[in-house]
């Protein structure tokens, strides 16, 4: 078992993204709070090159024999690609074990590529009969083996004996499209360096204009993925779920403007705000969601300080999110003063 773990972890380093970066740009994560999360501290140990702290993931049973041999393991790789699947638990004698399934792909410094795959097994010794220090999940043991499966088909479908834990089918459905459009257009890590956290998750229910009071609610649910961050604005993209259409991309509508500035000077006074037509924008700026009033709001300011800026509010009826507000402050006056331009605040 250690040979096979050895070998197969030979191959992790650098970003789980998959993305080439230098050990000192890896950020820094070391998150014990559930299996998965261990997993991912082993490799940001290992793309630091911190390899005593990616030593001290593993409990008394280890990979190798000793450290030097552990470090010894990682020469040559270039990069690799990590992905988990379900995982599953068991307890037994005070413990609770994790069983989660992982495929790797792991690029040499000569550029040649290999896929692993294989199961980790991780354990949480029942904290009421620990004695300090405490120990927290750690890993017990693993084993992954060459695949000749593609890379995002090679997760072993479970791991152990016990079932998976069900996977949020419609949060992993808003993933695959999220990815399959914005992959290399959003940014892949945060402005920090921490990898990307899971997109937004919300429940929305609702029953249909004109349904009997005895119908049941519907359910639409609502994920918002971070995209990228500059200076003062920060885009996210929106997907929405419901059990008729699947999985689909919402669609922001925003007027079109004609702005007259005094002059026809941009810092002077305005004179007249006019919409002249509308569009769609697939991403929102500065946004957020807020569950109280089922709407989402942007705000996206025209230089940092804010003075000038553009602002909608979407609402969420009968399935939708429709706009019903858009303001406008056009002056760069060092004022926040806007007006509103759009208004279908009352509900049809």
């Amino acid at each position: 078992m250690r040979s096979a773990l050895f070998a197969a972890t030979a191959f992790f380093s650098l970003a789980v993204t998959g993305q080439p970066v230098l050990a000192a740009e890896a950020p820094y994560v070391d998150d014990r709070s559930d299996a998965e999360a261990v997993i991912r501290s082993f490799y940001s140990a290992i793309n630091r090159q911190e390899f005593a702290r990616a030593w001290d993931y593993f409990g008394e049973t280890k990979p190798v024999q000793d450290l030097d041999a552990f470090v010894k393991g990682y020469d040559g790789t270039e990069r690799v690609e990590v992905k988990t699947g379900g995982v599953s638990e068991d307890g037994a004698a005070g413990s609770i074990y994790y069983n989660v399934p992982v495929a790797i792909r792991a690029t040499a410094k000569d550029g040649s590529e290999n896929v692993f795959a294989g199961c980790y097994t991780l354990r949480q010794v029942n904290a009421s009969i620990q004695e300090p220090p405490f120990r927290p999940i750690f890993i017990d043991k693993g084993a992954l083996k060459p695949s000749k499966a593609e890379f995002e088909d090679a997760v072993p479908a479970s791991c152990g004996d016990a079932p998976p834990r069900k996977k949020d089918a419609a949060l992993e459905q808003a993933k695959k499209a999220f990815a399959a459009t914005y992959g290399d257009q959003c940014d892949k890590e945060m402005p920090s360096g921490e990898p990307l956290a899971e997109p937004d998750a919300y429940s929305l229910r609702y029953k249909d204009a004109g349904a009997e009071a005895d119908q049941p609610e519907r359910e639409t649910r609502l994920f918002r993925f971070f995209c990228s961050m500059a200076a003062y604005n920060e885009s996210a993209v929106y997907y929405v779920y419901d059990d008729v259409s699947g999985v689909r991309q919402l669609q922001f509508a925003s007027p079109e403007l004609d702005i007259h500035y005094e002059n026809n000077d941009s810092e002077g006074k305005v004179e007249a705000i006019n919409v002249t037509g509308f569009q769609t924008d697939d991403q929102l700026v500065n946004s957020e969601y807020d569950d109280a009033t089922k709407t989402i709001s942007s705000l996206n300011k025209w230089r940092g300080v804010g003075d000038a800026a553009s602002a909608g509010t979407y609402l969420f009826r009968n399935g939708n999110f429709s706009l019903v507000q858009y303001d406008v402050d056009a002056s760069y006056d060092g004022e926040i003063n806007p007006q509103t331009v759009v208004d279908y605040n009352t509900p049809p």
